[in-house]
């Protein structure tokens, strides 16, 4: 995962070195580890979690890691995240439901800061959130949708297709 330009600048590269993260850093194991628990994880009717490289990959690279944002954020309040597929264990359904409708998969990445929302990747490396006020387009990149969480810019709801 390359670092640099405009989001990059100061709020992500800080958080990353702060939780210690270096270039190059890989975590395989863990991420065999998160996969096989996702993989092997049903929900009781019978939801499956999708796994794919981008998912995979990002969790080599950054999990198990907790980012901090630096300050108090720009329109809303800087948060944090936990990097840790398993917070998303128990959304299968949910995920695959937004998936779909977002025609693509989504694979738990972790969780904001004090659990209040759900975060996670799809094949082409966006990120996305879900939280009790409803679904969230944070990035199209890892980088930038962790810039949204660390700098509190603006995400962009996700209104669903009929306009409910």
């Amino acid at each position: 995962m390359a670092t640099g330009g405009p989001w990059s600048v100061g709020s992500v590269d800080e958080a990353l070195a702060a939780a210690g993260w270096t270039p190059g850093r890989r975590h395989a194991a863990e991420a065999e580890r998160w996969a096989d628990a996702l993989s092997a994880h049903r929900s009781p009717q019978g939801h499956t979690h999708a796994l794919f490289p981008a998912a995979f990959e990002t969790w080599a690279e950054l999990g198990p890691m907790t980012l901090g944002p630096s300050g108090p954020g720009r329109e809303y309040a800087a948060t944090g995240i936990v990097i840790d597929p398993l917070r998303g264990l128990h959304w299968a359904r949910t995920l695959g439901d937004l998936g779909r409708a977002l025609d693509t998969r989504l694979a738990p990445l972790g969780e904001e800061s004090g659990g209040t929302a759900l975060v996670a990747i799809d094949p082409e490396a966006r990120l996305y959130c879900v939280d009790h006020t409803g679904d969230w387009y944070l990035g199209p990149d890892v980088i930038s949708g962790l810039a949204t969480l660390l700098t509190g810019a603006a995400p962009h709801r996700l209104v669903p297709p009929d306009g409910l």
